[in-house]
């Protein structure tokens, strides 16, 4: 008998080889896998999609339904994930070996899902929101109207002095504080302020005797000066403010008032730029004198920048 002839060409092609037959294993265990992937990513989509049978005790438990909206939605969306995930699967051919390099689900796309999954849940949160604002009934009661304040009775009373007192155009304006413990505030001209404060210091029902700060501000559009007076003998507490233009800056000095405003006015002068008639000396008191410029101007622009 004469042997048979191998096959020209190249060796090691025979589904005989050993090579061979390890590496045509290896595709149909890839091929089993991939099938059982789209399989397993298809049923876990039916199954997501259908809400399990609750069994019920009678027929009014019956009608009452089970899942709250929330859970509804969340299936939902569970359900729409792995729809997309089969469908990415399921574009792969069966019929031939899925490349390993090319995976039906990669760990980028679930994070793109749950991302969008994350921005989906915001939007229909944001909705259910503003659905609810719609569905107010317009025969809401109104807001119960703003108690008074416990210190208007002070305030009332401190401008009906200053009015006849001093005069009807002492006052600019008065308001409470709310922010700062309900404390009466009045803003009082420039002019009227030297006998403004005779009356707020000496007048029975005030007695500021006791001033306790003042503050020069720069408001950009105009200066101020803020007064807060302690009256020790009833023990309350108000704040006067002064305002100023910003060119000429002149507010009269109350330091023959109260001994406290000296310094404070020397301070407001130095570095807000502030005149005050009457002060007894009036210098300045933290830069030296021929500091050209007063820092706590908000246009403030130093000759040296370094300093």
């Amino acid at each position: 008998m004469s042997e048979e002839k191998k096959p020209e060409g190249k060796e090691g092609l025979t589904p005989e080889n050993p090579e061979v037959k390890s590496e045509l294993a290896q595709v149909e265990a890839e091929v089993q896998e991939g099938e059982s992937k789209v399989v397993g990513a298809a049923n876990g989509a039916e199954a997501s999609k259908t809400t399990p049978e609750v069994p019920v005790a009678n027929e009014e438990a019956s009608q009452e339904p089970t899942p709250t909206a929330a859970t509804d939605a969340a299936a939902e969306r569970a359900a729409a994930r792995a729809a997309r995930q089969a469908a990415r699967a399921a574009a792969t051919p069966t019929g031939e070996p899925a490349s390993a390099e090319t995976p039906s689900v990669t760990p980028a796309d679930a994070t793109d899902d749950d991302k969008a999954a994350k921005a989906q849940a915001a939007a229909e949160a944001r909705a259910a929101r503003a659905s609810a604002r719609a569905a107010k009934p317009d025969s809401a009661e109104p807001a119960a109207p703003k108690e008074p304040s416990p210190n208007q009775p002070l305030l009332d009373r401190l401008v009906e002095i200053l009015k006849s007192d001093v005069g009807e155009d002492a006052v600019v304006e008065a308001f409470i504080n709310e922010k700062d413990a309900h404390r009466p505030y009045v803003i009082i001209h420039s002019s009227r302020w030297p006998e403004a404060a005779v009356i707020m210091k000496n007048h029975e029902e005030l007695r500021c005797d006791y001033l306790r700060n003042l503050s020069g501000v720069d408001q950009e559009t105009h200066l101020e000066v803020a007064y807060h007076l302690l009256s020790l003998t009833h023990n309350r507490e108000y704040c006067v403010k002064v305002k100023t233009d910003r060119e000429q800056s002149i507010i009269p000095s109350v330091a023959s008032v109260w001994p406290t405003a000296d310094w404070n006015e020397r301070e407001a002068y130095d570095l807000l730029g502030i005149n005050f008639p009457g002060h007894p000396n009036l210098q300045r008191i933290m830069m030296p004198d021929d500091w050209v410029g007063h820092p706590l101007r908000k246009d403030y622009e130093p000759l040296d920048p370094e300093v």
